[in-house]
């Protein structure tokens, strides 16, 4: 009984030992400082048992107890710093991590100096269409406008006009298409006389106008297949240039293997820019064409006023020669 009793007292004895053995090692896990800088320091210290907030009144241990707990502080500081040397770089490259690359300034000087050559001579092609655009409205409207104003000046000053000799002199020695049709009248009944059939006249004089008339057109419809190919290509070439432009950026990404928006946009843009600037050629193009269809339309309908106004005044002749004719031959 006292042997039992004996042997629970030294259990009890070792077990308190084994506790306060393990209450400095706590402690000073617990006390030691941390990096104020370190957000995760709280982490690595452990909650110490509410005993450890008790001081213990203990005498020195012994030599052989004191060998563990003056090489737990050693075992420690490995683990701590271990700690420290794994959350330093996170938490340093938390920042980096948040930051996105700045993109580049999209403008379009910048977008066409920076795309492929391709899109570039697309891109002045283009450009060099929309100009030929322009400056065919400018030269179209001062021609069908300074056209349009002499021939109907024309038409008023022979309106009084009683023979082609007549109106050949209230015109004087200007040039233009009516001209052409009273000296073309008079040609023909110049070289018909002695001819007794007037309707033969009248119908070579009529072929002649027709071919007046007609290279009349062909001169005023001159520049007007340029805006009509311009109108029609336009798309489809700046189309040409954004398909080469965007798998020219498919194939950068490829080869950066990256799908960050800071490196595929401007690409995308630069190649959308051809076709943003082949609709700005097309566009003007097809309305210039559809206003000088309806401007040369009218004018042509002057032209066949001017050449009805010369084959009147050739019948007139026409009558009136063969009516002074028959007054002699009744005399």
């Amino acid at each position: 009984m006292k042997i039992t009793s004996f042997q629970a007292s030294l259990a009890a004895a070792v077990l308190l030992m084994s506790t306060w053995l393990a209450v400095p090692v706590s402690a000073q896990t617990q006390t030691q400082p941390a990096a104020p800088a370190r957000p995760v320091a709280p982490v690595a210290a452990q909650p110490t048992p509410a005993v450890a907030a008790q001081p213990i009144p203990i005498a020195a241990p012994a030599a052989s107890t004191t060998a563990p707990a003056a090489a737990a502080p050693t075992a420690v500081a490995p683990s701590a710093a271990s700690t420290d040397a794994v959350v330093a770089p996170a938490s340093e490259a938390a920042p980096k991590a948040g930051i996105a690359p700045a993109m580049k300034e999209l403008s379009p000087w910048v977008m066409f100096m920076s795309a492929d050559i391709i899109v570039k001579a697309v891109m002045i092609g283009l450009a060099f269409a929309s100009l030929m655009t322009w400056t065919v409205l400018i030269a179209k409207s001062i021609e069908l406008s300074v056209a349009s104003g002499s021939l109907r000046s024309a038409l008023r000053k022979i309106a009084e006009a009683r023979s082609l000799a007549e109106a050949q002199m209230a015109l004087g020695a200007k040039a233009g298409i009516l001209p052409s049709f009273l000296a073309a009248a008079l040609r023909e009944a110049r070289m018909s006389a002695g001819l007794s059939s007037d309707t033969g006249i009248r119908e070579r004089a009529a072929s002649s106008f027709s071919e007046i008339t007609r290279a009349e057109a062909r001169r005023i419809r001159i520049g007007m297949g340029v805006l009509a190919t311009i109108g029609s290509t336009s798309p489809f070439v700046g189309l040409f240039g954004t398909v080469w432009g965007i798998m020219n950026s498919f194939i950068g990404i490829s080869k950066s293997q990256t799908t960050n928006l800071a490196v595929v946009a401007p690409g995308i843009a630069e190649a959308l820019l051809a076709t943003a600037i082949g609709l700005v050629a097309a566009i003007p193009a097809v309305i210039i064409y559809n206003h000088f269809s309806r401007v040369t339309k009218s004018y042509l309908e002057l032209v066949s006023r001017a050449s009805g106004a010369a084959a009147r005044l050739l019948s007139r002749d026409l009558d009136r020669s063969h009516g002074s004719a028959h007054s002699r031959a009744a005399e």
